[in-house]
């Protein structure tokens, strides 16, 4: 959460990976395009956003919450709104790529990070229940790509930008 310690250790990392290095970012920021901005600027590939959102559930009758530990992570079609406008924050605020991951389980899904300025997007709480989601996100994307005439995905990669619309 702290733009400094990101770039600290993004930094370091890079010094020492000798390869591509993705930085996955938190949502529990003041500013996302802040944090992104300090991993850019620290010599990170790409950054991914956004991680998991701290949530809860509590088991009334145990009078306990539902995870030992008293909270979790939330994702998957829950966070995909809270998602978007992070990624589109982050992608105004730096020029290397954003993946996109949030609630993503349909190609329209999708085409929505990439709308807002993801270079790609991660599909994770999809495949829980169904294995082959990304395949089947994959081809039903090739078909949007066309239906919306474009000739490539990447045609999609900050369409939202170009647009006349200017967002929040």
């Amino acid at each position: 959460t702290d733009p400094a310690l990101v770039s600290q250790v993004v930094r370091g990392v890079v010094e020492r990976a000798h390869a591509p290095v993705f930085v996955k970012l938190t949502p529990s920021v003041t500013s996302i395009a802040v944090v992104a901005r300090a991993a850019e600027q620290a010599g990170a590939t790409a950054v991914t956003v956004a991680n998991t959102f701290p949530a809860m559930t509590v088991d009334i009758d145990r009078r306990r919450p539902v995870l030992g530990n008293g909270g979790g992570g939330l994702s998957g079609p829950a966070i995909k709104p809270l998602a978007l406008r992070l990624v589109w924050q982050a992608a105004q605020a730096i020029q290397i790529p954003v993946i996109g991951c949030g609630g993503i389980t349909t190609a329209r899904d999708a085409a929505e990070f990439l709308f807002v300025g993801a270079s790609a997007v991660q599909v994770g709480t999809a495949t829980f229940t169904r294995p082959f989601a990304t395949v089947q996100i994959a081809r039903d994307l090739a078909q949007l790509v066309a239906s919306l005439g474009a000739t490539c995905v990447t045609d999609l990669v900050g369409a939202l930008a170009r647009a006349d619309w200017r967002g929040p």
